[in-house]
C-alpha cells in the first residue's frame, strides 16, 4: 500500500512539473513577436533603433522571467517535492 502511495506521490510531481513546463512556450512566442515589430520599426525608422531596441530587450527580459519561474518550478516538483511528500506519508502512517 505504502509503494502504491509514493508512486503516485511521484506520478503526480512528474505530472506537476510537465505542465509547469508547458509555460515556456509563451515566453518564445512573446519574444518572437516582439523581435519582429522591433525589426519592423527599425525598418520603417532607422533614426529610432536605439529607442527601439532598449524597449525590446526590456520587454523581453520580463517575458522572459515567466519561463524562468516555470523551470523554478518543475525542477522544485522533481527534486525537493517528492522527498517532502513522502516524508509527511511516513510520518502520517507512523
Amino acid at each position: 500500500m505504502l509503494e502504491l502511495a509514493i508512486g503516485i506521490i511521484l506520478g503526480g510531481c512528474a505530472l506537476g512539473a510537465g505542465c509547469a513546463m508547458i509555460a515556456g512556450i509563451g515566453p518564445g512566442i512573446g519574444e518572437g513577436n516582439a523581435v519582429a515589430k522591433a525589426c519592423e520599426a527599425i525598418g520603417r525608422q532607422p533614426e529610432c533603433k536605439s529607442a527601439v531596441t532598449s524597449t525590446m530587450l526590456m520587454g523581453c527580459a520580463v517575458a522572459e522571467t515567466t519561463g524562468l519561474y516555470a523551470f523554478v518550478i518543475a525542477f522544485l516538483l522533481l527534486f525537493v517535492a517528492p522527498g517532502r511528500f513522502v516524508n509527511i506519508l511516513i510520518n502520517a502512517i507512523g
